[in-house]
């Protein structure tokens, strides 16, 4: 393998063994999550400036739709830590792994929407 091929298989060994790093702290670690507040993660998000791409109820705008159902906390944190695209990658000292659960919880408790066929308005 030589060339572009070859930087390509390492940048994909590089992105695998930080996301596997990610997610072996969070599971040593998960007292994180299972005393995260939704109610400390709505003023994280607001903090850290989330909203500001991916709205206040995670709805999504400039960056991704976040809730409801957010993706496992071990994908988000990986991805949050090592991301390489338009969003910033969060280090433990900008952003704790307590306050990511504590987003990560306040996503999860943003409710669904109503189905739209339950909207008379929409049903004419």
């Amino acid at each position: 393998m030589t060339g572009e091929p070859k930087m390509n298989a390492i940048r994909l060994i590089a992105a695998a063994a930080a996301a596997a790093s990610a997610a072996l702290v969070l599971a040593l670690a998960p007292s994180s999550a299972l005393a995260a507040s939704a109610e400390k993660g709505r003023a994280a998000f607001v903090n850290k400036g989330c909203w500001q791409c991916h709205g206040f109820a995670g709805q999504g705008g400039a960056g991704l739709k976040l809730a409801p159902d957010p993706m496992p906390l071990e994908a988000m944190a990986a991805f949050v830590r090592n991301t390489k695209g338009r969003m910033p990658p969060y280090s433990e000292s900008v952003l704790s792994s307590d306050d990511l659960a504590d987003i990560h919880a306040y996503l999860a408790s943003i409710p669904k929407g109503p189905v739209y066929k339950s909207i008379s308005i929409l049903n004419p």
